[in-house]
């Protein structure tokens, strides 16, 4: 029986440079997408999946993110004494239960491998998931993480959520090579990161969601840095994929590139269309916009 799941890191470190000015002095991840930070929809993801302990890799001027996941006094007594219980439930919601929540740095921006591996003293010897905080996946029922745990109750191992993309898009992804699919599971047998155009192995690419066992530690240890002169998860997988086995899980849903501007003004479009309290007024605007 595979080894239950407790635990998610959340890489956070990153520059952001593709949305700069905005990300000069306010981290990529506390970008709003409706009313609520990046970070807060994927930690919300991983903790409506079942997610008890949550891990941030953080860099410098990243405080505010940690600040976001703590309780403000000030802010809580204002609104208590202004009768706001909707405001009150809402800012309550957002926090993790106390000591669930942990920090840890990347000191220097070495790639989203190293991030990884500098969460390993908080993970431990158990399996783990990994979720990248500019990636948004908008479900209809379970979230995406949810639906990997159910597969991974099943099959165990490592496993990838996989979407597929129109052909001539494959050159800007990571794209995993698979077996015969069992519904929306396939065995992984190989990867590729950004394969030259008509040479990728299949049209299914890494969304950004990860379930990943302890031993990718020992690999990054010592992994060597690769493309852009970073260590790689991607290489670090293809390493363990040698020892252990891969899923790809295909999940039902859409996803959202957040880290790029029309992926993150998409976003917010689609998720304000989900709200009832704002979607038909939104209609009404985009109507006279277009």
């Amino acid at each position: 029986m595979a080894a239950p799941v407790r635990k998610a890191v959340f890489p956070v470190a990153g520059l952001g440079t593709r949305f700069l000015p905005a990300t000069k002095a306010m981290p990529k991840e506390m970008l709003t997408v409706v009313d609520r930070p990046l970070i807060q929809h994927v930690v919300d993801e991983a903790k409506a999946a079942g997610i008890e302990q949550f891990i941030f890799v953080t860099g410098r001027n990243k405080g505010i993110i940690e600040d976001h996941f703590d309780k403000q006094f000030e802010l809580d007594e204002t609104l208590a004494a202004r009768g706001k219980t909707k405001e009150i439930e809402i800012v309550k919601s957002a926090l993790p239960v106390a000591g669930t929540a942990s920090f840890t740095r990347q000191q220097e921006p070495l790639g989203l491998g190293h991030a990884v591996w500098c969460a390993r003293e908080l993970v431990g010897d158990e399996p783990f998931a990994l979720l990248l905080p500019d990636v948004l996946v908008r479900t209809k029922g379970k979230n995406c993480l949810a639906q990997m745990l159910d597969v991974y109750g099943k099959h165990g191992g490592n496993l990838i959520a996989v979407e597929a993309v129109p052909d001539d898009e494959l050159s800007s992804y990571g794209v995993v090579s698979v077996g015969k699919a069992d519904g929306n599971v396939f065995p992984i047998d190989g990867m590729v990161e950004k394969p030259k155009p008509g040479t990728a192995p299949s049209n299914l690419t890494i969304l950004g969601r990860y379930i990943l066992q302890p031993e990718i530690f020992d690999v990054l240890s010592k992994q060597e840095a690769g493309a852009g002169g970073e260590i790689q998860i991607t290489d670090a997988m293809l390493t363990l994929l040698k020892s252990e086995p891969f899923y790809a899980v295909r999940c039902e849903g859409r996803t959202y590139d957040c880290g790029s501007r029309l992926g993150f003004l998409t976003a917010n479009v689609a998720f304000a269309l989900d709200r009832p309290d704002i979607a038909d007024p939104l209609r009404a605007e985009l109507k006279k916009l277009l």
